[in-house]
């Protein structure tokens, strides 16, 4: 089994592919495949969030590029911001992971959460497509994100969307 400990540091064409789903790039620890079916085991700091783009170094030297796999989604539209602030307030509130884009939010496939946008006056549409929700008030930037060592400083942020959930 590949093992991969670590995000990648120098530049390099990624000669794999590791297509996972939001909920999957959140983990820390995980075995899985590569696009190419061969088993590998990731062991990345705990924290760890993976992005669509990012890109990891094998323990053979292998780099490693990961893909953010179409996932089963919500998208909500307007071209009223008011609106569209007003549904991801709602959706804030529900601790729910959402991803904004120009006109649009997108979270992941709940027909509860859907009929509560409808009836705040938006149009709702199914879809099928990759997901790369907001990183959450701690996270320092769009891209993926290392956690603190769980001393609980300020100081450290603590990037992933349901660290609330993670027991400590």
């Amino acid at each position: 089994m590949l093992l991969i400990e670590s995000l990648a540091t120098a530049d390099g064409t990624a000669s794999e592919r590791l297509l996972l789903p939001f909920d999957m790039r959140c983990k820390s620890r995980l075995r899985t495949r590569l696009a190419s079916g061969e088993e590998c085991g990731l062991f990345l700091p705990r924290g760890t969030v993976l992005r669509g783009g990012d890109r990891l170094l094998a323990s053979d030297g292998r780099i490693v590029a990961v893909v953010a796999a179409p996932e089963a989604l919500m998208a909500a539209a307007s071209d009223d911001p008011l609106q569209l602030a007003r549904a991801a307030y709602h959706l804030g509130n529900r601790h729910i992971a959402v991803q904004i884009l120009p006109g649009s939010l997108r979270f992941g496939r709940d027909h509860v959460l859907g009929e509560m946008l409808r009836g705040l006056g938006l149009p709702v549409t199914e879809i099928e497509e990759a997901f790369e929700p907001e990183a959450g008030a701690y996270g320092a930037h769009g891209g993926h994100g290392h956690s603190a060592d769980g001393d609980g400083e300020l100081a450290k942020p603590r990037p992933r969307i349901h660290d609330h959930f993670q027991p400590k």
